[in-house]
């Protein structure tokens, strides 16, 4: 999955629900699904991933992307776009798929190492 839909949009220090919400659902709609489900660590797995990378502060897209209770409508939303070309620098990847593993080896070895 390709993080720079948000990273390269949602920049601090002041963030906004237009910089930085929109991408969020540009890039977890067309996931909804596995996103949601809460069988799953998913949505755990994936905001590690986007915090990692963005720096962001901790809440940040609990506390600007709110549109009701049932959370973010995916109506409407544009597909993000293409990822970047293999030769470009600077595309941060992680697995197309959810998962945890990536992150729990990298929580290891930071535990041994310290």
């Amino acid at each position: 999955m390709n993080y720079t839909v948000i990273t390269s949009q949602c920049k601090g220090p002041n963030y906004t629900p237009e910089r930085c919400c929109t991408p969020l659902k540009q890039l977890v709609c067309p996931i909804k699904d596995q996103f949601n489900d809460l069988k799953t660590n998913c949505a755990d797995t994936f905001f590690s991933y986007v915090n990692l990378y963005g720096k962001y502060p901790p809440g940040l897209f609990a506390a600007l992307c709110k549109e009701g209770e049932e959370g973010l409508g995916c109506e409407g939303v544009a597909d993000p776009p293409p990822p970047p070309s293999p030769n470009q620098s600077g595309a941060l990847h992680a697995p197309a798929y959810c998962t945890s593993t990536l992150l729990m080896l990298l929580v290891g070895l930071v535990i041994f190492y310290v």
